[in-house]
């Protein structure tokens, strides 16, 4: 089974579609769909019955899934999208950014 490159609280850069060059945090990962859900990115308006949540109802505005090749992993090092190669350390699998060569995890 192939290694998972974006978790959940990653800061990424969506590099195609309609909000191509946001940053955002990664929310929600959804693994069987390779989908994930950013902060601030695909937002999409639901109109939503009152609900005792909820009670007048409306318009509200969340973000939709994008697809997981569409984001780059930002690497804290250069602030810039970097592609993720796994290696070991100490034992452990992780994540290390190609550009600087630093480690994710």
């Amino acid at each position: 089974m192939m290694g998972i490159r974006v978790k959940k609280d990653d800061q990424v850069v969506v590099i195609a579609g309609k909000d191509k060059g946001t940053k955002g945090r990664v929310l929600r990962v959804i693994r069987e769909e390779d989908r994930v859900i950013v902060e601030g990115v695909n937002r999409v308006k639901r109109h939503t019955k009152p609900t005792p949540k909820n009670p007048s109802g409306g318009i509200i505005e969340k973000e939709a899934a994008i697809h997981i090749s569409n984001v780059m992993l930002v690497d804290a090092k250069t602030d810039k999208p970097t592609r993720v190669r796994f290696a070991e350390k100490d034992g452990k699998k992780v994540r290390v950014a190609v550009k600087s060569g630093a480690a994710i995890d």
